[in-house]
């Protein structure tokens, strides 16, 4: 069989890299979509046999459809969209902009709509497919100064629910991974009491690892999951218990 090929946005950094790093050692080949950080992007690239690096600002529909379409040119095949890269604009919301709503959803919601659109085209015409979709625990749980970013995450679940009913008469699986609180260098910048705080929302008393998301979405992407559709895995250390 021909090697399955995943496309990873945000892969340069972070849980997009861990993914990246994680399908690659299952067998995938790996394109890995990044923004800005060209030689970060390199980096994961050079250490993966065969993966290519692809650039491409995802809160432009243009560019959405042209990073599908180089990637289907570059490995002939797409069988696998981690939909992870996204931002987040923290501010109360007697506060926040009109402007910073329309960008977080253009890069976290217009984004998974584009490249889902896109990237299903493809995995019709091969008759199998599976599309992962980053949400959030804050997507369930609300967080005070997050009310943009979370309705972009909840609206994420309930797009991906309904894609996976359109797409499953043609062998496409659609399903979310939704972290909690991730070790990040974010994370590691934060004062000692901010950490304190966050931990003593986790039930687990301590913050999950990119590894730990990433191991999700290598067993959503693979044969294991393969009677799992429209479904969430939640990855926030007891957090949300659902």
């Amino acid at each position: 069989m021909e090697q399955k090929v995943a496309l990873i946005t945000g892969a340069s950094r972070g849980i997009g890299k861990a993914c990246a790093q994680a399908l690659a050692q299952q067998g995938f080949k790996v394109a890995i979509h990044y923004r800005s950080q060209e030689q970060q992007a390199r980096d994961v690239a050079a250490a993966l046999p065969g993966a290519k690096i692809f650039q491409a600002d995802l809160g432009h529909e243009d560019q959405c459809k042209e990073l599908v379409k180089q990637v289907k040119e570059a490995f002939g095949r797409l069988d696998v969209l981690v939909n992870n890269a996204g931002m987040s604009v923290d501010q109360l919301i007697t506060f926040a902009k009109p402007s910073e709503f329309d960008q977080v959803l253009d890069v976290n919601l217009k984004s998974t709509f584009n490249l889902s659109k896109a990237a299903s085209r493809v995995m019709i015409k091969q008759k199998s497919g599976c599309i992962i979709n980053m949400s959030s625990v804050v997507g369930y749980m609300g967080n005070a100064g997050q009310s943009m970013y979370a309705a972009s995450k909840g609206a994420i679940t309930a797009f991906t629910k309904s894609i996976a009913a359109d797409l499953a008469s043609f062998g496409i699986r659609a399903n979310c991974v939704a972290p909690g609180f991730i070790k990040t260098d974010m994370t590691d910048e934060l004062p000692a009491e901010a950490q304190a705080a966050i931990l003593n929302k986790v039930p687990l008393n301590r913050l999950g690892t990119p590894e730990e998301v990433a191991a999700c979405v290598v067993f959503l992407a693979s044969d294991g999951a393969s009677y799992i559709t429209g479904s969430t895995i939640h990855v926030n250390g007891g957090m949300y218990p659902n």
